[in-house]
């Protein structure tokens, strides 16, 4: 991702959001994160800093965002995960809705504390930040287990509807920029064998719940006081095991996975149970977000990742497909 994006469309609509908190005098946002939403760090002087998220027109839904951050707050005061604080509003709200646009449209903001500390350094050795990965992921199932959702809870779910149904969350992954005949060929019948393989593996509540669905390194904050899981957009309804695949997004093909997935299993472990059915299928799911991200790469050329991210993706898709083909029938 660009960390100086260029200007944007919503850059007026998170200056005049500002308004709408307690921020010292000379508060000013800017853009450093551009992918379904727009991001802003805003700063003032004498070291104050925070996160301004600008919701997409259309994405989620005021019940969808405020689910987003009641689970937040849960996992934070009772399943041991450590996540942003959400600041208020002057009018005590954790979200401001906007109107923009000609003709206006609805649009969400919701202000974070910012937090000090950086991701981890991805050019490093991977293994003991998946193993804190593995841990955060079983640590938030075991959560969800237990806990009841507050009335109207609503996030979508991350199903094979919602990557290969009628209406795709992130689009048609038919639709990206290098899908040819020969790779449309090799991922029709990986789109087959994921939707056979899971739909047998099924739903129950223990393997399908709530889950974070982009539980990446880039989404870990290690901080002074403890490492903290971010940028919960995503999360909604989905089986558990996609969260190790969003942990290997983008790097489905590189040669340290083998040694990442032991290193993530062997942190879930330490924290909840997996069975060996459940490990079985892991290769499923991460064809089931590889075929999400080429749709998603296709849908949102506009930003600056996807962009980078289109040149041979839709390829390497396939290879991996064809060996996840030879694997699943050996």
């Amino acid at each position: 991702m660009d960390p100086h994006p260029s200007k944007h469309p919503d850059d007026a609509l998170a200056r005049a959001a500002l308004d709408h908190w307690d921020l010292p005098a000379g508060a000013a946002a800017r853009l450093i994160n551009l992918s379904e939403n727009a991001t802003y760090l805003v700063e003032a002087d004498g070291g104050f800093k925070s996160v301004l998220r600008v919701h997409r027109d259309g994405y989620q839904t005021r019940a969808a965002i405020a689910s987003e951050l009641n689970w937040m707050a849960a996992l934070q005061h009772e399943g041991g995960v450590e996540t942003p604080d959400v600041l208020p509003t002057r009018d005590g709200d954790q979200m401001l809705e906007l109107r923009a646009g000609s003709p206006a449209t609805q649009r969400f903001a919701v202000m974070f504390a910012f937090i000090e500390g950086a991701a981890p350094d991805e050019s490093q050795d991977l293994v003991p930040g998946f193993f804190e990965l593995g841990q955060i992921a079983a640590r938030c199932h075991a959560h969800v287990l237990d806990w009841q959702r507050p009335q109207g809870f609503q996030r979508r779910s991350w199903d094979l509807e919602a990557v290969f149904g009628a209406r795709p969350v992130w689009g048609n992954w038919r639709a990206a920029p290098g899908v040819t005949a020969d790779v449309a060929g090799v991922l029709e019948r990986v789109e087959a064998r994921v939707c056979d393989r899971l739909t047998r593996f099924g739903r129950a509540p223990e393997r399908f719940n709530l889950i974070h669905a982009d539980m990446r390194l880039a989404n870990l904050i290690k901080a002074p006081q403890g490492t903290r899981l971010i940028d919960f957009d995503d999360c909604g309804f989905g089986w558990f095991l996609y969260d190790f695949a969003a942990a290997i997004s983008f790097m489905e093909d590189d040669p340290r996975v083998p040694a990442l997935k032991a290193a993530w299993l062997k942190g879930y472990r330490s924290r909840r149970n997996l069975g060996a059915e459940d490990e079985a299928e892991i290769d499923s799911f991460v064809m089931l977000r590889r075929m999400a991200l080429l749709a998603w790469i296709g849908s949102h050329l506009e930003a600056p990742e996807p962009q980078v991210l289109a040149p041979g993706f839709a390829e390497g898709t396939a290879r991996l497909g064809a060996a996840y083909l030879r694997d699943a029938s050996a």
